[in-house]
């Protein structure tokens, strides 16, 4: 078995021009069975379609026929429903592969049957098979309402059929009209189709064999060259490019050519912005480093007043330090599974409790707007986090006696909380940016004393339950920040913990 499979391993050599042409001849092949079975399946559904529709046309002329209850070749009233059934299926003449049959107290009228196989060119072995079919009988025989179906005769196929019952006035009879149509002669044009295109993909498949070797070949003639580009492209030196042939930049090896450079793209911006990163938190804790050493060197030990100032001024700088480090542990945190601690809360006493909170922060008008009457699964302490930083971020935008508005929400499987504020609003250029880390707002007001981090945790806390935060502000018209998040409906027999 060995020696076989190495025998077939050295006349097929696994090589990357023989799996991209055997690739190509896979998905050639795939698209040829599809295009065939789709093709062939509109063709089939195209003749049942007709057939539906012809057999809905004899239908209504059985039911206009019956209606009248004249017989069209007497001009008297019908006498009882068998004359009825005959008179109706005498009346219509059936196409190709179409068939009327007449059931009178649940078997087959043997009148009809002989007028049928007049007009259907002697004995019509198709008719007779469906007159003497006991369980279509049964089917169609003592049907009350119009039925339509689908019925499959050992001989004949599949059989689509339509049932009209009718009745008289005066005679305790009840009949069947059926119009019966045989699928299978309707569908042959179909599988004929069906038959030539298979038979002229199998030909187009070899032809397509030659031209995937010769295409595959010259497609990866180009990628040593490539190769040898991507390898001076080292982990300190990330400005190389692979470069863009200039004759064609429409296949695929240029359009993987792109990717790969639009992915080194996005790696050394990732770089970047990691540097901008260590940057801006070396300056920002640069800075009260500095203070304080500052006030230290200038220290006079024989002062008290001097020693006292100068250890508050170092205990203030060094909370800032520890709040700064604390915000930056935090989101570092927040792209990891344990940041969330989830389960079911009540929502209505969550923004409850967080109203009441918030209220201390500061002599602003806070209020609760609404509050969502749910069920829902978040983590409440982050939610609490993001929405007491919203609402103390509005007290430092505000001014004394302005109003600061909290809620929550759910519409749509959505929850939102939202923090609204009378401040000054943000501008346009600011609203692009505020989120980021280490950006603050220009709008006036009691500027905050942070670094710029609190909006970008807020942020991350709303990524993290699989949300996003929403700015809605025209400057000088206050602002909404909206925490949108999917609304999580615990499973039944959970329990929920209402916030208090």
């Amino acid at each position: 078995m060995s020696n076989v499979t190495g025998a077939l391993r050295r006349l097929i050599p696994s090589t990357a021009r023989t799996r991209i042409m055997a690739w190509v001849l896979l998905l050639i092949l795939a698209a040829l069975l599809i295009v065939t079975a789709v093709t062939w399946r509109l063709l089939v559904r195209a003749a049942d379609e007709r057939m539906d529709a012809a057999l809905e046309s004899e239908v209504s002329e059985f039911e206009e026929l019956t209606l009248a209850g004249v017989n069209r070749t007497t001009g008297e009233p019908f006498p009882d429903v068998e004359e009825m059934i005959s008179d109706a299926i005498v009346y219509r003449a059936a196409r190709p592969n179409e068939y009327f049959l007449g059931y009178v107290d649940g078997r087959f009228f043997d009148q009809c049957e002989c007028t049928a196989a007049e007009r259907a060119s002697g004995e019509d072995s198709a008719l007779v098979a469906l007159a003497d079919d006991r369980a279509f009988t049964d089917l169609v025989g003592r049907v009350t309402e119009p039925t339509s179906g689908r019925y499959h005769q050992a001989q004949l196929g599949d059989v689509r059929y339509r049932a009209l019952p009718v009745r008289l006035d005066g005679d305790p009879s009840t009949g069947v009209i059926v119009a019966a149509f045989l699928a299978d002669p309707e569908h042959a044009g179909a599988n004929a189709v069906a038959r030539l295109m298979l038979g002229v993909g199998a030909g187009t498949l070899l032809l397509a064999t030659a031209a995937a070797w010769l295409a595959a070949g010259r497609i990866l003639r180009p990628l040593h060259d490539v190769a040898e580009t991507a390898r001076g492209i080292t982990d300190s030196d990330l400005s190389a490019r692979i470069p863009m042939r200039a004759e064609r930049r429409d296949d695929d090896l240029q359009d993987l050519i792109c990717t790969v450079n639009s992915m080194l793209d996005r790696v050394e911006s990732s770089f970047a912005a990691q540097r901008r990163f260590i940057d801006d938190a070396g300056h920002e804790l640069r800075t009260p480093i500095t203070i304080v050493r500052g006030h230290l060197e200038v220290l006079d030990p024989a002062d008290p007043a001097d020693i006292r100032d100068t250890l508050v001024l170092v205990d203030d700088e060094l909370e800032r330090m520890n709040r700064m480090v604390s915000d930056l542990l935090l989101l570092a945190r927040s792209e990891q599974p344990t940041f969330l601690q989830p389960r079911p809360v009540d929502v209505e006493a969550l923004t409850r409790a967080i109203a009441g909170q918030v209220a201390q922060l500061g002599d602003r008008d806070i209020t609760l707007e609404a509050a969502a009457t749910a069920t829902c699964i978040l983590d409440p302490q982050r939610i609490t986090q993001a929405m007491v930083a919203l609402c103390d971020n509005a007290c430092h935008y505000t001014a004394t006696g302005d109003r600061i508005i909290v809620g929550s929400r759910i519409a749509d499987d959505t929850l939102r909380f939202w923090v609204r504020d009378t401040g000054p609003g943000i501008s346009a250029e600011d609203q692009t940016r505020i989120f980021e880390r280490f950006s603050r707002g220009t709008a006036g007001g009691n500027r905050t004393d942070g670094a710029g981090l609190g909006l970008s945790i807020v942020s991350a806390i709303a990524a993290a339950h699989g949300g996003r935060i929403d700015l809605n502000s025209v400057p000088g018209h206050g602002a909404t920040f909206t925490i949108v998040m999917p609304a999580v409906i615990p499973a039944e027999g959970e329990d929920s913990w209402p916030e208090s």
